[in-house]
């Protein structure tokens, strides 16, 4: 068990404080996404204001936590004392080029391509990163196995539009 710190109290009162402003941009973000009920009666902002409530909740009680007394059964840290920045680049790659080419690679192409590099990230903090072809192509067609049928279940039986590679709902 770690003794409690200033610094610890001072880091987890930012960390509280980083929630708090991030429930507060969403709120003001989610003020200006229509309220109109849709199906099942809720509208499109119902959501956005649900998860603003509950960052904002978790941000004042964590705040509150950290100004009196903090988190005081904490365990000693596992893992590495410092960051994997290779890994957290690989992986940060893979969720930017997601974001880039869903609408000109579709969601499945796309998302397996973050998944190719997500695997990267990961095996590379393991020190077990393998960048042979046959590596990356195994990792391509999981990739493309996971992909797919979230697109069809999206696409085809909840009727939600996706990015797709053709017209058909189906790539």
């Amino acid at each position: 068990m770690t003794q409690h710190s200033s610094r610890s109290t001072a880091l987890q009162t930012v960390v509280g404080a980083g929630t708090l402003l991030l429930g507060c941009l969403l709120a003001w973000g989610a003020t200006s996404i229509s309220s109109e009920a849709g199906y099942g009666g809720v509208g499109p902002n119902f959501f956005p204001w649900v998860v603003a409530i509950v960052l904002v909740v978790c941000g004042v009680l964590s705040i509150v936590h950290a100004r009196t007394g903090g988190f005081r059964a904490l365990e000693e840290a596992s893992g590495d004392g410092q960051a994997h920045w290779k890994g957290f680049i690989w992986v940060s790659v893979g969720l930017l080029l997601n974001a880039m080419l869903i609408t000109t690679l579709g969601f499945i192409l796309s998302c397996a391509l973050c998944f190719v590099l997500a695997v990267r990230g990961f095996k590379s903090s393991e020190g077990r990163l393998d960048l042979s072809p046959k590596a990356w192509f195994k990792d391509l067609l999981i990739g493309v196995a996971l992909a797919a049928p979230v697109y069809w279940m999206f696409t085809q039986l909840l009727a939600i539009n996706l990015p797709g590679l053709t017209n058909t709902g189906w790539l």
